[in-house]
């Protein structure tokens, strides 16, 4: 699954559009190198965004194409 799309259907980042800035503005990382918004992803990569100054990263757990809200939680887990 793309980055771009995977950020939006485990809602970490709320559109699609604003996920693929984030990537253009090479605020978005994978496993240490900066990613663009096509690269896919898969389990156990380690995705970090810059908010601001505050970075989080997080783990990806599962990868889904159609998740319920209740469930996004189960596709990541924050490591920092």
């Amino acid at each position: 699954m793309r980055l771009d799309k995977y950020l939006k259907v485990s809602r970490i980042i709320k559109r699609r559009t604003i996920a693929n800035e984030a990537c253009d503005a090479g605020r978005v990382e994978i496993n240490g190198k900066v990613a663009k918004a096509s690269q896919d992803v898969k389990i156990g990569d380690k995705v970090a965004i810059r908010f601001g100054e505050k970075v989080t990263t997080f783990e990806i757990l599962e990868v889904k194409e159609n998740v319920k809200k209740e469930d996004t939680a189960a596709m990541y887990r924050v490591v920092e």
